[in-house]
């Protein structure tokens, strides 16, 4: 995908098991607000390809692809570090 403007498109990261290692169930408030950014529209400044961010998860909107949104650059929240 090629992202056009301020878009950015995230990866949302798999869900993950909790400690006990049971995957926890889906009617459990899940926020899918992290993921990886796949790709930046020419107007993005603040990540590039690559960075693990959080986004305001209310302004997302699917993609095409399984996993994958697209947020405007206004509705990252953070770059986070591994």
């Amino acid at each position: 995908m090629k992202a056009v403007m301020d878009r950015v498109f995230i990866r949302l990261e798999e869900k993950e098991k909790c400690k006990g290692g049971i995957l926890m169930p889906d009617d459990i408030a899940d926020v899918r607000s992290v993921g990886h950014v796949v790709a930046v529209g020419p107007e993005v400044r603040a990540v590039k390809v690559g960075d693990k961010v959080m986004f305001h998860a209310f302004d997302e909107l699917p993609t095409i692809e399984k996993n994958v949104v697209v947020v405007r650059q206004n509705s990252l929240l953070a770059i986070l570090e591994d």
